[in-house]
């Protein structure tokens, strides 16, 4: 391992691991198993799953999303006669490329594009395995979002691929209202929301896997939430980071982080240091702010220091994790997932926790689901 983390450094990031997530690695609707289009849809979805997973530019992603979705709206007639003829570009939603993989898994062949995927985005995405032993233990994700924020894919879409990739539970915790570039989500439209992941949680219920109710909840300058307690008191869960004013002074970051440490509602503290090591969107340097103090808050309150897993964050670093460690904190490794494909990062994570000896059952996300709920109760 190399870098100053001694995670995945920025050239592997892009690199992507196996998905155990089947054919599509996003199975939010199953085609038919005998099925013309079964394939075309698979194709397709494990395209999108793996340049998610490669964070590619949202919009190409989502030609392919759309594809599955006029695909398997056409009916198999249809898609088949389509493609024999070569009509497909003339469906809404399916372009060039995407008629081309259509056409090709419809002939039974690999489409192009799917094992050009694969071999830029398929690969592991720790060396020599590091990681993946940690992250058969976690049951489950505390940290992802969907199109309601800023988020790439609709709730089911990002419940289906958790569960497909073998998590017990994913907390869904889109922005709260001050981060309106994410479109942060009013006490109204988090009570609409709730309202959609009971229904998610009714239909997914034969599976045994549940959604749980969350949200990202800025850490205002006082160190105050940013949401209503009445709502804050509806949720399972809360990840509160800090998102403005990174720069403060170091003084006025250390009492804010605190305060928002001690709020009673706050369960895990989001990318605490808020940085950017590589990306799209460029290099940030870290908050300062005095960790000791604010670790030792963590670890009084049983509030949980986030491992972040996302490539260009990497938070907290080496440093202040080992001193987490030491001061006896709980620990969660999460995805910050913002697309499906994006779930499979926890194994950075992971890999991380094991280089500096954090052991399993101090990591939230290793834990049963009744035991998650109870801890995470205020």
């Amino acid at each position: 391992m190399s870098g100053e983390d001694g995670g995945v450094p920025p050239e592997r990031a892009d690199a992507g691991t196996a998905s155990p997530a089947g054919a599509s690695g996003d199975p939010s609707i199953d085609p038919p198993a005998a099925s013309v289009i079964g394939p075309a849809v698979a194709a397709l979805r494990r395209i999108a799953f793996l340049l998610e997973r490669g964070r590619a530019d949202s919009y190409r992603v989502k030609a392919y999303r759309a594809a599955a979705g006029a695909l398997l709206a056409l009916g198999e007639d249809e898609a088949g006669e389509r493609a024999s003829s070569g009509t497909l570009t003339e469906v809404a939603g399916i372009g060039a490329s995407t008629a081309r993989v259509i056409t090709q898994a419809v002939e039974g062949r690999t489409p192009d594009k799917l094992r050009e995927t694969e071999e830029t985005h398929g690969g592991p995405l720790t060396a020599d395995g590091a990681g993946e032993a940690l992250r058969a233990r976690l049951r489950g994700d505390l940290h992802s979002h969907s199109d309601w924020s800023d988020g790439g894919s609709p709730i089911e879409e990002m419940a289906m691929t958790a569960l497909e990739l073998g998590h017990d539970y994913l907390v869904l915790t889109d922005h709260s209202p001050r981060l309106k570039v994410a479109r942060g989500l009013s006490a109204e439209r988090l009570a609409r929301q709730l309202d959609v992941l009971d229904a998610v949680n009714d239909h997914l219920a034969p599976t045994g896997f549940r959604m749980l109710r969350g949200i990202e909840v800025d850490i205002l300058d006082d160190g105050s939430l940013d949401q209503t307690d009445e709502m804050l008191g509806r949720l399972d869960l809360r990840v509160a980071s800090v998102h403005s004013k990174l720069a403060m002074e170091p003084e006025a970051m250390t009492r804010r982080m605190i305060a928002a440490v001690r709020q009673p509602w706050t369960n895990v503290l989001g990318h605490c240091t808020g940085r950017l090591v590589t990306g799209s969107r460029g290099t940030r340097a870290q908050s300062r702010f005095d960790a000791r103090a604010v670790f030792e808050a963590c670890a009084e309150e049983g509030v949980a220091v986030e491992i972040n897993s996302r490539p260009e964050r990497r938070d907290p670093p080496t440093r202040l994790l080992e001193l987490a460690r030491d001061i006896g904190c709980l620990f969660s490794i999460d995805s910050d997932a913002h697309a499906p494909g994006q779930l499979d990062f926890p194994v950075l994570g992971c890999a991380r926790a094991e280089e500096v000896g954090i052991e399993a059952d101090r990591i939230v996300n290793t834990w049963p689901l009744e035991r998650l709920l109870d801890w995470a109760r205020p």
